[in-house]
């Protein structure tokens, strides 16, 4: 099984191996003209030691020589796992990472010359402070939620960590790895959905890009009930605070069905301020799980992360017969009343995976956005019958904002 899991992590981290392992290999000044000069060179002297989570930094003084290139510290990160890292004669330090454990290890020197000639080996012991890994493992917990489990843990120091949920397969009689995903966020919150109500035993484990894997945390787990929300019961529920609509776009195109930008979603008249709102029922009531949101994908234009589309929005709601009007605030927290309407959640859509900036969107991100992205409601959000979207700001900080569709999940009341 631990042979397994290993497998998926290196698997999981095999894209940051490789940038590792480029970065090691990029020019830091190693790349000067070869030298004739065979002599070994001496060894750094007045080695010092900084550990930190996970790694230690050491610094040192180099032999004063003009034929020093580099130098190479060899290690190993846990048994029979080897590193080497390389510091050009530019620097007095070199950094050290991806221990398993907060203890003693050897960490061999050497100075190498620009005939690659390597000097007598120094040893220094570090003794790294706990590993980022094991400290988000610390934290983690499992419970259930609707279709599935909900993993929660701490990343305060927002390193790149691999989050591993595995669930029991009747088929192999073993614990599987179901979905995993990496993250640098400093809080996590993590549904995995698509089971039954059958009571199983769920686990997750944490790793990180040097192969390092945690304990796995095991829980037995009833998934709750949900359903995806009849969309031929949903009406708009116009109130005076509403947001007038632009462009003919209205409201039932959010839940029309239709997500790939080549047709109508709903579209704000410009001109108006923020929060952008509309309201809707959805025809009986239900304890929400979850929603999928469909932003306006790129077209003639470029709108994936861009021009109306939401960034931060709230999901406000109503279980009240006949809920009447109430202007919404910009922001609010969770569980706020305002009037017959309750705050359910705060979100922001997620960050473009390229990186790129607003406006330089590649074909990549523009596959996130026709995929819809997932959205947790919190499990103690009340009942609802109404909903009301509220958008406070969009992706272009415009005047108008605009949706393609909606999907909603949860268990009916």
């Amino acid at each position: 099984m631990m042979k397994n899991i290993k497998n998926y992590s290196l698997l999981l981290f095999l894209s940051m191996l490789m940038i590792s392992i480029i970065s090691c290999k990029r020019n830091d000044g190693y790349n000067r003209p070869a030298s004739t000069d065979k002599t070994k060179p001496a060894v750094v002297t007045n080695v010092k030691v900084d550990n930190y989570n996970g790694g230690s930094y050491i610094t040192y003084d180099l032999p004063k020589s003009d034929n020093i290139l580099y130098v190479l510290a060899k290690y190993q990160i846990r048994d029979k796992e080897d590193r080497e890292t390389k510091s050009s004669y530019y620097s007095d330090t070199v950094n050290v990472e991806g221990f398993a454990a907060s203890k003693d290890y050897n960490v061999t020197l050497y100075t190498v010359s620009r005939s690659e000639v390597m000097s007598d080996p120094v040893t220094v012991t570090v003794h790294p402070k706990t590993p980022v890994f094991s400290l988000v493992s610390e934290t983690s917990a499992l419970q259930t939620d609707f279709g599935g489990v909900n993993v929660t843990a701490l990343n305060p120091q927002k390193k790149s960590i691999g989050v591993i949920v595995i669930a029991f397969d009747k088929s192999t009689n073993e614990l599987e790895v179901q979905e995993q995903f990496y993250t640098k966020s400093d809080t996590i919150n993590y549904s995995v959905r698509g089971f039954n109500t059958d009571a199983r035993e769920f686990g997750v484990y944490i790793t990180d890009k040097f192969g390092n894997i945690s304990d796995t945390l095991k829980k037995t787990i009833n998934p709750l009930f949900e359903q995806l929300l009849d969309k031929s019961q949903f009406s708009v529920y116009q109130l005076a605070t509403d947001s007038p609509i632009g462009y003919g776009w209205v409201l039932p195109n959010l839940w029309d069905g239709k997500t790939d930008g080549n047709s109508d979603g709903w579209h704000t008249n410009p001109g108006a301020l923020p929060p952008w709102v509309c309201t809707f029922n959805v025809g009986r009531t239900y304890k929400l799980s979850r929603f999928v949101m469909w932003e306006r994908p790129d077209g003639g234009d470029k709108y994936a992360f861009n021009h109306g589309n939401p960034k931060v929005f709230s999901l406000w709601g109503s279980n009240v017969p006949s809920p009447q009007d109430a202007q919404l605030p910009l922001t609010a927290p969770v569980g706020a009343v305002v009037g017959d309407w309750i705050n359910l959640a705060n979100y922001r859509y997620p960050d473009p995976p390229s990186g790129l900036p607003v406006g330089s969107t590649n074909a990549a991100d523009n596959a996130f956005v026709l995929a819809g992205v997932n959205f947790n409601v919190p499990l103690n959000a009340p009942v609802v019958h109404y909903l009301r979207l509220s958008v406070s700001q969009t992706w272009s900080a415009g005047n108008i904002a605009h949706v393609m569709e909606l999907s909603l999940y949860g268990q009916p009341q």
